[in-house]
């Protein structure tokens, strides 16, 4: 279903569902992923990772694996060149030597399953037995597993030289923080007198809440094959969503230059955010280097969930404070991000967008990255956002039923506009806050009435501002008889190569048919920045909409010439070329290319666009639930998301994402989590134990379209990949309390919580 508020341009290509073109090598099992990727000679490469979750390393002993019959290489830290350099922890953001340091563990293991030693051997199974022979002594420390214990005084510390660290990261008015222990950065968002907003509210609602690291829930495991030529050049065959950032870091690590590798980018099965990093890719090519032959390593599932990256525990406190005319008078929230083992959380992405969709005054944020004994966390949709948005909408839920306005109309009345200033301290540009709101509060789900006992409604919305990365590079190739080649460096996570073919076709005026869309390696194209942010629709859609317009101008060129015109009498429009002096003169995109061997051979156009953000977006949840008050068990009965696209590329891959956004949502309120011992050990690390959704949880999740054009793209477009999943915890959340009456604070919302919290609701 779409409602469209403004009347965006009629399209011929776009808002379509053609087939995707890579789906039939999909669907026949003969898309090449990193676990196929196979040449003559590879050898087997096989990781030894940390029993304990903190422990400082005394000794590696590898002699006896390197004695092995079999075994051809073994390496630790030790081997990599970066490793001699200080590390550096006074950024938010992973450096390379933090990398490589998690890549393998040097001095200290920090999370039960942090890589210790590799081996690479002729076959899987002696390289399993040489792992048994790598003797590593330790001495064994005390975990810190809770992100409020890890910011405490007297808590185990993971990084001593991050207690001389002093960083904040002020994009606001705020005061700068000291940072000491486990606190490894910390953001602040500041806008008005926040003493002063709360002063002039007549209600006043504060909630602590908590969710706990979730997995993003990709199939496949990470896999990756490298090659470390006799005469340096370094070849990479890996599942990844950011090939240009994984080169960048593997040079830094190795020693290599940047044009001495290649990433060739395989097909990825899954990612959601979570492969925009590499884990054992600098690894593979140190044994490789060793062994002078290629290297395979695959983690198994197990080896995923302890070693590679979630997203972020949470603890977040939330005040918002409004008059009783029911206007927002002031806000502030108090949140910490588990980062993990070394700093970088997404707490900046949870802070700034956190209060997004609402018109506040008066707001203070301050948001801590906090190290912690897990894996190293890395993104996941919307990366840091979830968490936040469950801790507003549910005070903003709350806050609407004590001051006895309904939900929606609450929502709207706060409701951002165009020109009403984000917490970024920047204006707001056109989006659709207030007609996804409407559409949501008019829709026949949001009034229909319940059907039974014990069932609830629940709604919530998302913010999110998307980024735009550092740019993307497109390549066209025109072909003789009319069809176009594609070429672009933006891995393909979940339809990016039919949506870009379709902007393409849009622009020549042809059929996605005939175009062919490709994703190629570091070496041949101009450097694109990861599939992530929802960018990849956006901004290399705008790089291959700059390489169709430079097509388009040398066949005006190569059309003048036949007409014997000037370029600049030839126009061109829904896919035909015209001379503005003789009206006879017409030749579409197809016959002009028959016309290239004539006037000037081959039409070969690149581009690289840098947009510099993607720009605002707004999701919303209408929810349904029953929850059974002898289990827990919740059951959704109807589910009805809503979202401004800004405009439909590919109608049913953008239903299919925003019910996928839905569907992990619902896992991450109602099953999902990282469960450890009190030692740091995963206990739930298979797919068996870790309880994701499938379509059995979930009825049919109706899907409504608002289409408010993005003035940053040429056709309007927005992005869809991440918002879907923002509003789900919360709306969730908002639900089960309407069937019950309990209001829930910590995620998941077990059988086992529901229970216990209605027992102290009505204790017997």
């Amino acid at each position: 279903m779409a409602i469209t508020k403004e009347s965006p341009r009629k399209f011929r290509v776009l808002d379509t569902s053609p087939i995707r073109h890579d789906g039939l090598d999909k669907v026949t099992g003969r898309a090449c992923f990193g676990a196929d990727f196979y040449m003559s000679g590879t050898l087997h490469g096989k990781i030894l990772r940390s029993p304990h979750a903190h422990a400082r390393i005394l000794s590696i002993d590898t002699s006896k694996a390197e004695d092995l019959p079999g075994v051809k290489a073994v390496v630790t830290a030790d081997d990599f060149p970066i490793i001699s350099q200080p590390l550096d922890l006074s950024h938010a953001r992973s450096t390379p030597r933090a990398v490589a340091e998690n890549d393998l563990a040097y001095k200290k293991v920090l999370y039960r399953g942090h890589a210790v030693a590799a081996v690479a051997a002729i076959s899987i199974h002696i390289a399993e037995e040489a792992l048994d022979l790598i003797e590593v002594a330790y001495e064994v420390l005390i975990p810190v597993l809770d992100v409020r214990e890890a910011m405490m005084d007297d808590a185990p510390v993971l990084h001593e030289n991050l207690t001389t660290i002093f960083r904040t990261e002020n994009f606001a008015r705020g005061d700068d923080t000291g940072i000491k222990g486990n606190i490894a950065g910390h953001v602040q968002v500041l806008q008005g007198d926040v003493e002063a907003g709360f002063n002039q509210s007549d209600i006043i609602v504060e909630r602590e809440l908590t969710t706990s690291m979730v997995h993003q829930g990709y199939i496949e495991p990470f896999a990756a094959t490298a090659f470390w030529s006799p005469d340096d050049h370094l070849t990479i065959w890996t599942s990844t969503q950011n090939a240009f950032g994984m080169r960048s870091t593997a040079s830094a690590i190795l020693g290599l230059s940047e044009s001495s590798i290649k990433i060739v980018q395989l097909e990825i099965g899954g990612g959601f955010g979570g492969k925009g990093t590499g884990y054992m890719e600098p690894v593979a090519a140190l044994l490789s280097k060793k062994s002078s032959a290629p290297v395979k390593i695959v983690m198994t599932r197990k080896e995923v969930f302890e070693g590679t990256g979630p997203t972020s525990g949470t603890f977040i406190r939330c005040k918002i404070g409004a008059d009783k005319e029911g206007y927002i008078k002031a806000a502030q929230i108090y949140m910490a991000y588990e980062a993990g083992a070394y700093p970088g959380s997404p707490v900046s992405g949870g802070a700034f967008p956190a209060l997004g969709a609402y018109k506040i005054d008066n707001l203070l944020v301050d948001g801590y990255d906090v190290v912690v004994n897990k894996p190293k966390t890395q993104s996941y949709r919307a990366p840091g956002q979830p968490q936040s948005a469950h801790a507003v909408e549910t005070v903003i839920d709350e806050l609407a039923e004590k001051l006895g306005v309904d939900p929606m109309e609450f929502r709207l009345k706060n409701a951002v506009q165009e020109g009403d200033i984000s917490p970024t301290g920047l204006p707001h540009s056109r989006f659709g806050c207030v007609e996804v709101e409407e559409a949501m509060k008019a829709h026949p789900h949001y009034n229909a009435p319940l059907q039974g006992p014990n069932q609830g409604r629940g709604v919530a919305v998302g913010y999110r501002m998307h980024g735009g990365g550092n740019g993307s590079s497109a390549t066209i190739n025109v072909n003789d008889n009319g069809t176009i080649s594609l070429v672009t460096g933006s891995a393909d996570l979940s339809g990016s190569r039919v949506s870009l073919a379709m902007q393409a076709a849009e622009a020549l005026g042809i059929d996605t048919g005939d175009v062919t869309p490709s994703v190629t390696d570091t070496d041949s194209i101009g450097f694109t920045s990861g599939s992530f942010g929802s960018r990849i629709t956006f901004d290399t859609g705008r790089a291959t909409l700059k390489a169709a317009a430079l097509v388009v101008e040398q066949m005006k060129e190569r059309a003048a010439l036949l007409w014997e015109v000037q370029p600049g009498d030839v126009e061109f429009g829904d896919g035909v070329f015209g001379c503005n002096l003789n009206a006879g003169d017409r030749l579409t995109f197809k016959e002009m290319a028959r016309e290239m061997a004539h006037t000037g051979g081959a039409i070969t156009c690149s581009a690289s666009d840098v947009q510099g953000g993607v720009g605002p977006q707004l999701a919303g949840n209408i929810v349904d639930v029953e929850v059974d008050p002898d289990t827990g068990k919740v059951e959704i009965l109807r589910y009805t998301t809503f979202m401004d696209v800004g405009q439909v590329v590919h109608r049913s891959n953008v239903e299919g994402q925003m019910q996928g956004g839905v569907l992990q949502g619902a896992g991450w309120a109602l099953n999902e989590e990282y469960y450890y011992t009190e030692e740091g050990a995963m206990a739930n690390s298979s797919l068996l134990d870790y309880r994701m959704p499938t379509a059995l949880d979930l009825p049919m999740i109706d899907t409504v379209i608002i289409e408010i054009p993005n003035p940053r793209h040429p056709f309007g477009i927005r992005g869809v990949g991440e918002s879907p999943i923002i509003p789900p915890l919360a709306a969730i959340t908002n639900a089960i309390y309407d069937a019950t009456g309990v209001r829930l604070t910590k995620l998941p919302m077990s059988p086992s919580s529901i229970i216990k919290a209605l027992g102290d609701k009505n204790p017997q």
